[in-house]
């Protein structure tokens, strides 16, 4: 784990620090709590981004890797190669700003050109380009258009997937497995063995729309929001709309809780019709006895 580094005041008015970007400065004090204390950690663009920059992701290897090329222009920092063919970086000033009491054991390789005298390059080591994925090229470009020097590989004339027709299936990336395409055929059967379930016609805001439309008043934002949400449910669960209708149409007429739309819609679903298609009516004594019985009694 980082120890606890400190900051001087003087270091906001560097002028070496003002010579480069904002967010090579951030990451140059964001290097002071993570190198060891001989000031020396790996060069590595995506861990120090994961890092220094995790909650800001639009930050990422490739920024990393341009604030770590300011730094080192400027002096800052120090980038080299160990004897094991690692990369590494030096804080070059971290000695003369930052006092360790106790300081641990050797981590990383000494830098050759601050630590044991060997003259410095002008120009930066050249390190493998950070890129982000590109899309495949057109046809009839070939990969002898990459520069050899790309990541240290040595030049090849494969040409992309052989095309099908007129579609061309994405270059295989040659440093790691093929993976296989990223999109699922949207004519296969979905995982499970179940058939898709057909798109929804009617929304919920459509069916909420027409029952407060229904309404004598527009009913409160409460109410509709409530009813929304279980209208939402009934369709995930892929009821009739037309019986979500029925059910609202009782809601409506009853003036009930919202949670109650569900039981609404199971009883206009699976309510029992009468045998006659009539409400029953209970029996009463005919008010003329003799039209009624016909004169038999």
């Amino acid at each position: 784990m980082a120890r606890i580094r400190t900051i001087k005041p003087e270091a906001f008015h560097s002028e070496s620090l003002a010579a480069v970007s904002l967010s090579a400065e951030r990451t140059f004090f964001g290097l002071l709590t993570q190198a060891d204390d001989h000031g020396r950690f790996r060069d590595q663009p995506a861990v120090i981004a994961g890092l220094l920059w995790s909650l800001r992701p639009e930050h990422g290897p490739l920024g990393v890797e341009d604030d770590l090329t300011q730094l080192h222009a400027a002096e800052l920092i120090c980038r080299y190669q160990g004897a094991n063919g690692k990369r590494y970086l030096h804080v070059v000033t971290f000695a003369q700003h930052q006092k360790v009491n106790r300081p641990s054991g050797v981590r990383h390789p000494a830098c050759p050109h601050h630590d044991q005298g060997v003259p410095r390059e002008s120009s930066p080591p050249t390190h493998a380009p950070l890129t982000e994925p590109s899309a495949p090229a057109p046809r009839g470009v070939t990969q002898d258009a990459v520069s050899d020097e790309s990541a240290g590989q040595s030049r090849f004339n494969e040409s992309s997937s052989p095309a099908q027709g007129d579609l061309t299936e994405p270059a295989t990336s040659a440093h790691g497995p093929d993976l296989g395409s990223r999109n699922r055929d949207l004519g296969s059967t979905p995982l499970g063995g179940a058939s898709a379930p057909a798109p929804q016609t009617v929304s919920a805001k459509d069916l909420i729309g027409e029952y407060a439309a229904a309404c004598s008043h527009r009913p409160p934002t409460g109410v509709l929001g409530h009813l929304g949400s279980e209208v939402k449910k009934l369709l995930d669960e892929g009821i009739d709309p037309a019986h979500i209708r029925a059910g609202l149409d009782r809601h409506r007429a009853k003036a009930l809780h919202p949670s109650t739309l569900p039981s609404l819609v199971h009883e206009a679903m699976n309510a029992a019709p009468t045998a006659s298609g009539t409400a029953h009516r209970s029996w009463t004594n005919p008010t003329d006895v003799a039209a009624a019985y016909g004169g038999d009694l």
